[in-house]
């Protein structure tokens, strides 16, 4: 039944994903007898009026998803799984905020290790006071809510005003737009994503394998690349490497077949960095002379113009990439409202 297959849907997404496969293949087992029970008694299947009548006294679907969660003392079952879903996000761009932050910071000052290091430290601060702050909202929410029942609305819709029929469809797409991913387009992300990452390690002692022939006008022009490249490429090395490890994570976990808008988004974050560090380059110096005292009068225009046009360039790729990111962490948000919003009603 479709309008069970979206009920099923709502409540998977509040359950702890380590078990959110066994709790919903044994929730599904439960209300299939019990839909198979109430249609041998009347001789016929359910209409959908009926149907619907059975899933509100089921219960809505964050009611049900509260029954499969950890006793909590804090924050009470009805309220927790708003109270998960809150803190994870938070966390998750809070993360995100303060590590684009860092690393402005860091490349506007003289990067070295010691700013690197005191920004990591001061990680678990930043994530503790998100967490505190979220965690004592919500505690107040329980209280007065179980205080002041009369004054305060109750945290999970009642069973008698919400509506099943208003539970959003089955998703078969797990992106809009694009097909669902096959366990072989899984496996060959992987491989591609490591055969890459392979390519880019031997870039450094095999330049022509980026420039092609350019690589030999390299060597033979007066010109030679600025130390910034240097901690440009190792800062693409280190972002496809998370990448990779993201994408194998997943394979290893089952957990392929999801969404990775999140995982989009914060590659999308932290590719901001290399970025801005070619931006906050003194006096914008991408390339050098290999003997200054010989060709500044004959080169010096040309090589003003090569670093004037790069920073240009990496100025515009980095406005398109904050507003392709802004775009889409919008999207997210609006999208996860939506979903919690019909899984509530």
């Amino acid at each position: 039944m479709d309008l069970l297959d979206r009920y099923l849907q709502a409540v998977k997404k509040h359950l702890p994903w380590q078990r959110q496969d066994d709790i919903i293949a044994e929730l599904r087992a439960n209300l299939e007898a019990q839909l198979e029970d109430k249609e041998a008694a009347l001789g016929r299947p359910l209409n959908p009026v009926e149907a619907e009548d059975w899933l509100k006294q089921i219960g809505p679907p964050m009611q049900m998803a509260a029954r499969y969660q950890p006793q909590q003392y804090l924050i009470g079952p009805a309220v927790f799984p708003t109270y998960w879903f809150v803190l994870r996000t938070a966390v998750f761009w809070v993360t995100i905020a303060y590590s684009i932050g860092i690393a402005v910071q860091i490349a506007v000052r003289t990067p070295s290790w010691a700013a690197l290091l005191e920004g990591v430290l001061r990680v678990p601060e930043v994530l503790l006071t998100t967490a505190a702050s979220v965690t004592l909202i919500f505690a107040a929410i329980e209280f007065t809510a179980a205080r002041y029942p009369g004054r305060w609305p109750a945290p999970v819709a009642s069973s008698g005003d919400w509506t099943p029929s208003a539970l959003p469809s089955v998703e078969k797409e797990v992106v809009r737009g694009q097909k669902p991913r096959s366990y072989a387009h899984a496996v060959a992300e992987v491989i591609f994503g490591f055969l890459f990452l392979v390519w880019l390690l031997l870039v450094p002692d095999h330049p022509y394998l980026l420039m092609g022939p350019g690589a030999a006008y390299l060597a033979v022009s007066p010109f030679q690349l600025a130390p910034v490249w240097v901690q440009f490429y190792w800062w693409v090395v280190s972002l496809n490497a998370l990448q990779l490890g993201w994408r194998w994570v997943d394979l290893l976990r089952g957990s392929w077949r999801g969404p990775r808008r999140a995982q989009q988004s914060a590659i999308q974050a932290l590719g901001l960095i290399p970025l801005g560090l070619l931006l906050t380059v003194r006096d914008h110096v991408f390339f050098l002379l290999k003997h200054p005292a010989l060709d500044q009068m004959r080169y010096g225009a040309t090589l003003e113009s090569i670093n004037q046009g790069i920073y240009r360039a990496a100025l515009f790729i980095l406005v398109i990439a904050i507003l392709q990111l802004v775009w889409e962490m919008g999207r997210m948000s609006l999208d996860a409202y939506r979903r919690r919003a019909a899984a509530m009603r």
